[in-house]
């Protein structure tokens, strides 16, 4: 009986073992399937696969599915736009356990990597591509490693492009069509990016029959794919959008704009609408459509305020999250502590400020006086000449040499055109025109004129109408109100403190001056 009993018992616990071990397959299935349900999901329906997504993370307990659920996570919000909520996920430090297959941290990887160039942090998006690189060696020669590395040399060449890098970018993306010819033979999704890299690049070069090739490549492969990928699908027709704009063929532009907004909204991204919307405002303000300009104009202003805030965030999540994981990024801890030293450092500092804004403000001053002296063309004995101050020149943005000359030449052209006078030019307007971001813009204007964006505008303003009154003997009749509106101000009060913050004296002074000055060559010539 006793027998019987202990019998009985072994064959419980057996069938408890295969019942435990057959729920934790089910389990494991179960979640392998919602990944891939979410994977399917995150290019045409980004918030149904953050669900997803969010749910496999709140229940997984093993490092590989927690690492692919925070992937999914962050390439799902790269879609929507919010890439605080991408480096969060993709920068968490359970992704960091070595368990984690390789193929999950190349991934990762090149996650970081993209997160990093698209914020402007090319040295960490670089080290991120090497680590995905190294790793990749490793792997069995197979069609995901050719895709893995494919997207390593995209990664490269989308640097490449967004720095305006052209001949760089096209030189690696037909190495790449080289090295990986038979496998891009057969996977559509690789070769697609590279032909849409390739007509990037021939549009930064002005080669725009060569892009036109390339773009009518990219449609053409896009409508043969069977997967739903909206984000492409918004990407792509914005830079046909983009394209034709170049052309000048601004019908076309406008019809593959408004696709490609479609899309963008759809997915709810606001950086490509930010985009769509800055190229139809050029678009419609090039096609003399002035009404729809405005339109757009105000919806790109709008949410350019906001995905630059949200960029700044990104940027300081980033060096946190660097500082945090990173040795390279550790700050010493001794001097960490060194409280006092910090405040000796401080108090120094706080001197140095009063000491220079007093030394700046009194030599301000004094440039004034000689500003008045060079408008006039007068040489006056009671005025001592001043020697130049070197100003403390604010930090700047890395700046492509190529891209720096090009914007600085289309400002030269800016100088000598009118367009200053228009009331609606702003940081954001002239970018667009000249096809930068409001940051390259505003650094070269800071090196070069040692002006921000509004001082160089308003002391070209200001130079047109002096320009007038010193040569133009019915523009010293006029009144203020209207110079306020010939050189751009919509009043007279704006108009008058802008001129006496330049010149140092009303514009009714500095008339009256003129007319002192006319007076007194009459009497010497008479």
């Amino acid at each position: 009986m006793a027998h019987k009993g202990s019998l009985y018992y072994k064959n419980i616990r057996s069938i408890c073992i295969w019942i435990s071990l057959i729920a934790v397959f089910f389990s494991y299935s179960q979640e392998n399937n919602l990944i891939t349900k979410a994977k399917e999901l995150v290019y045409s329906n980004p918030d149904e696969s953050l669900k997803i997504a969010d749910h496999l993370l709140s229940i997984s307990q093993e490092p590989e599915q927690i690492a692919l659920s925070n992937l999914l996570i962050a390439k799902a919000q790269i879609v929507k736009g919010d890439y605080n909520e991408a480096i969060v996920h993709a920068f968490d430090n359970r992704n960091l356990s070595e368990s984690i297959t390789k193929n999950t941290q190349i991934e990762l990887n090149l996650l970081k990597a993209q997160l990093s160039r698209s914020i402007y942090l090319d040295k960490q998006a670089k080290r991120f591509l090497e680590k995905g690189q190294l790793l990749v060696v490793s792997l069995p020669q197979n069609s995901y490693k050719d895709s893995l590395q494919c997207l390593i040399k995209l990664e490269q060449i989308n640097m490449y492009n967004e720095r305006r890098h052209s001949d760089e970018a096209i030189a690696l993306i037909e190495n790449t069509e080289n090295q990986f010819n038979t496998f891009l033979k057969t996977n559509t999704t690789e070769k697609r990016a590279l032909y849409l890299a390739k007509e990037r690049a021939y549009n930064n070069l002005t080669q725009y029959d060569s892009a036109v090739v390339y773009i009518e490549k990219t449609l053409t492969l896009l409508s043969s794919t069977e997967l739903n990928d909206l984000y492409q699908k918004a990407i792509i027709y914005k830079e046909i959008g983009y394209l034709y704009l170049q052309k000048e063929e601004f019908s076309k532009s406008e019809e593959s704009l408004l696709i490609a907004s479609r899309f963008a909204e759809i997915i709810d991204n606001p950086i490509l609408l930010m985009e769509i919307n800055r190229d139809l405002s050029i678009c419609y303000l090039a096609s003399n459509q002035n009404t729809k300009h405005k339109i757009y104009n105000d919806k790109f202003l709008s949410l350019h305020s906001d995905v630059e805030r949200s960029e700044q965030q990104a940027v300081n999540l980033l060096y946190t999250l660097f500082s945090n994981q990173d040795k390279d990024f550790l700050m010493d801890k001794e001097q960490v502590h060194n409280n006092y030293l910090y405040l000796l450092i401080a108090g120094l500092l706080l001197v140095l400020l009063i000491g220079t804004y007093v030394i700046l403000k009194g030599e301000a001053k004094k440039k004034r006086h000689k500003e008045i002296i060079n408008y006039l063309e007068i040489v006056n004995d009671k005025y001592v000449k001043i020697k130049p101050v070197k100003k403390a020149k604010p930090k700047r943005i890395a700046l492509p040499e190529e891209t720096e000359k090009l914007i600085l030449s289309k400002l030269k052209r800016f100088e000598s055109s009118k367009k200053f006078l228009n009331k609606d030019i702003s940081l954001a307007v002239l970018a667009g025109q000249f096809d930068t971001n409001t940051k390259y813009l505003s650094s070269v204007i800071n090196k070069h004129y040692d002006d921000n964006f509004n001082t160089f505008i308003n002391k070209l303003r200001v130079n047109y109408i002096i320009d007038k009154l010193k040569n133009d003997s019915n523009y010293i009749n006029y009144k203020i109100s209207v110079l306020a509106e010939e050189s751009g101000y919509s009043s007279h009060s704006s108009f008058a403190t802008v001129f006496k913050s330049i010149i140092g004296m009303s514009p009714v002074t500095f008339i009256n001056m003129i007319q002192k000055e006319r007076k007194a060559l009459k009497k010497k010539d008479q």
